[in-house]
């Protein structure tokens, strides 16, 4: 459906350079978790600790996100 995003309350219309953006972010995100796999397919590698990074590159992902399309709700 085009243009969902108006008809979900919260969401903004975003310009060119924060949809470029979010794409850049997004990219970055793909990349991040192709590295995570990798580290993931890696038995030496202590696998508590992929698994706290991968969270918190989550979390930060998602703040830079949130910093772009600056959601009108908590």
């Amino acid at each position: 459906m085009e243009n969902q995003h108006r008809k979900i309350a919260g969401y903004r219309e975003l310009d060119q350079s924060e949809i470029d953006a979010m794409n850049e972010v997004k990219a970055k995100g793909v990349e991040l978790g192709e590295l995570v796999a990798k580290l993931r397919a890696n038995a030496a590698m202590d696998q508590r600790w992929v698994s706290i990074g991968a969270t918190d590159l989550q979390t930060g992902l998602m703040a830079l996100t949130r910093a772009i399309a600056k959601p009108a709700f908590f």
